[in-house]
């Protein structure tokens, strides 16, 4: 399948999925996450979920994360690009026209001081590309990190085999989690 079809067919997996279904799979991700060997990093950049499109409920990782005592970095989108705030109990958030909760404002930090990426997506593959939206916002922000960025994507659903559409501008992945398991790339 290409992406559009990828996207369509992950978009409609989600849109079936009632919220206590996905509440149980979100919980059921960040306890799988606690597994994994990231928690002695200091800068942990999480999404926030566009709840309209049935988004993994990133609420239990950001529990966790703060209460390992870690700085939270939410993005917001300025133009085609993602800007990055720390998260703080003073932090001001509004839903943008994507539906996606953001920063009013508040302190900004670069990509190169991140050290665990949690990205979004839609589908994944079993090589670790990934399938969003399409806008490359996260491909682009990705681009900016260091080298040695963990990037760790969030799913309901269970890797595909191989992605038959694969761009050089396509940032794979290091760990995707499910509600049943870690893949590692």
């Amino acid at each position: 399948m290409d992406k559009k079809t990828l996207r369509k067919h992950y978009s409609d997996l989600r849109a079936k999925l009632s919220s206590q279904e996905m509440d149980s799979m979100s919980l059921a991700i960040a306890n799988r996450l606690i597994e994994l060997p990231i928690w002695k990093a200091q800068y942990y950049h999480l999404f926030l979920p566009i709840e309209q499109k049935n988004e993994i409920n990133t609420e239990y990782i950001l529990s966790i994360i703060q209460g390992k005592d870690k700085e939270v970095l939410v993005p917001k989108v300025v133009g085609a690009e993602l800007k990055h705030y720390l998260l703080l109990d003073s932090t001001s958030l509004v839903v943008n026209k994507w539906g996606i909760p953001e920063p009013v404002d508040g302190i900004e930090i670069d990509p190169k001081k991140m050290d665990v990426v949690f990205v979004p997506l839609l589908a994944f593959d079993q090589q670790g590309h990934r399938i969003g939206y399409g806008k490359g916002m996260y491909d682009g922000f990705l681009a900016q990190c260091r080298d040695d960025v963990l990037k760790i994507g969030l799913s309901f659903f269970d890797a595909e085999e191989k992605f038959a559409e694969v761009f050089s501008s396509d940032i794979p992945l290091n760990y995707c989690i499910t509600p049943d398991r870690i893949y590692k790339f």
